[in-house]
């Protein structure tokens, strides 16, 4: 089934074209390298994985229950709009939700792999070039990994949002080599590897919560790999150069902020104007969105200061969106939570097969006992 089929809202087109600037750079020397990097370069390539293998497709998903969290999660749960529902259209709003939420990490995952072909082509460093073709391969499986997830576990879809799209329009259409790093690794693959997090531990469904452990076990990485190229280079940057990827931040946060408010879910499910409205004041007015989008934030704000990016304009922009104290939290905990998850999976997943092997061959054991 072509993935046009699944769109609620039929896209504008059905492809996206954008003129990018800046340069493609060769570098001659192939002897030295950061060892940091070069250590991430190898861990990108001995993590390599497919997606048709390590995850187990025949899992089932209810379309209208996608990660099994209670109806507290959503929005308009409570509000007099949520009342005024059946319970055939409360299962509509659960689906569209999870269909949203996934196909903005789909759409998110082929702007990374974009993004991340464009730091091979532009990034000065050839031990950047090798771990950034690594993650290009990483993203296209993960764009691989949702759109089947989307087709065939959920069957609906969405366009992608406009404050995503106006990001990585920014983020692909500057001539600098560090802003693909900047939009993408440490902004887009920031937020969207904290949400991942959140759902990851929320869902009580096995499929989703595979996809989304094995995703943010490649994502940790990628994370690592932006600060650790953009710590060494703005290190160098005069204050006026600074203050610009600044204001690049602060625009980009407030973009991924509004995007988590998804009006176009509510404006597809054919509600009025009115009751439009009101489940965007609902969103704007919840706790659990409130708490949601402060987790968000977790893994760009630390990732923000830890790259140099931390003038006390920037902070008040952080403290202004309510996210300022996650400025303490530990990247590396983060990222090695993220590893462990994922490995605890494979290794339970593969302990409880191994399990079914023995029970099969004792069966057939005894079978043969019995009929000799």
């Amino acid at each position: 089934m072509s993935t046009h089929d699944l769109y609620t809202v039929p896209p504008e087109l059905r492809t996206w074209s954008l003129d990018m600037a800046g340069q493609s750079r060769f570098t001659w020397e192939y002897d030295d390298g950061r060892d940091r990097m070069l250590a991430l370069y190898q861990k990108g390539k001995d993590k390599q994985w497919d997606s048709t293998k390590r995850i187990d497709w025949d899992l089932e998903v209810d379309p209208y229950d996608v990660l099994g969290v209670p109806d507290e999660t959503l929005a308009i749960h409570g509000t007099p709009l949520w009342e005024r529902m059946d319970e055939a259209q409360r299962r509509e709003v659960r689906r569209h939700s999870a269909a949203w939420q996934f196909s903005q990490f789909l759409h998110g995952e082929q702007g990374a792999m974009i993004c991340s072909a464009r730091i091979v082509e532009s990034v000065p460093d050839l031990d950047s070039k090798f771990y950034a073709a690594t993650q290009t391969m990483d993203e296209a499986r993960h764009a691989e990994t949702y759109a089947r997830f989307l087709q065939e576990k959920v069957g609906l879809a969405y366009p992608i949002n406009e404050h995503l799209k106006a990001l990585l329009d920014s983020t692909l259409t500057d001539s600098r080599w560090d802003m693909p790093y900047l939009g993408m690794q440490v902004l887009i693959e920031g937020l969207a590897l904290a949400a991942f997090g959140v759902m990851r531990d929320f869902t009580t469904k096995p499929l989703p919560k595979q996809i989304l452990a094995y995703v943010m076990q490649d994502e940790a990485r990628h994370v690592a790999f932006g600060r650790m190229a953009l710590r060494d280079y703005y290190r160098d940057l005069s204050e006026s150069e600074l203050r610009e990827r600044e204001d690049f931040v602060i625009e980009g946060c407030y973009l991924m902020r509004d995007r988590l408010r998804g009006r176009e879910t509510w404006e597809y499910m054919g509600l009025s104007k009115a009751e439009v409205d009101e489940a965007m004041e609902a969103t704007d007015r919840s706790e659990y969105l409130r708490v949601f989008r402060s987790l968000l934030f977790s893994r760009i704000v630390p990732c923000v200061k830890d790259i140099g990016l931390w003038s006390p304009r920037l902070q008040q922009a952080y403290a202004d969106m309510g996210v300022l104290d996650m400025a303490g939290q530990s990247l590396e905990a983060l990222m090695k939570q993220d590893e462990d998850i994922a490995e605890r999976l494979d290794q339970q997943r593969f302990a409880e097969e191994e399990a079914e092997r023995h029970a099969e061959v004792a069966e057939t054991i005894v079978l043969g006992d019995s009929t000799s």
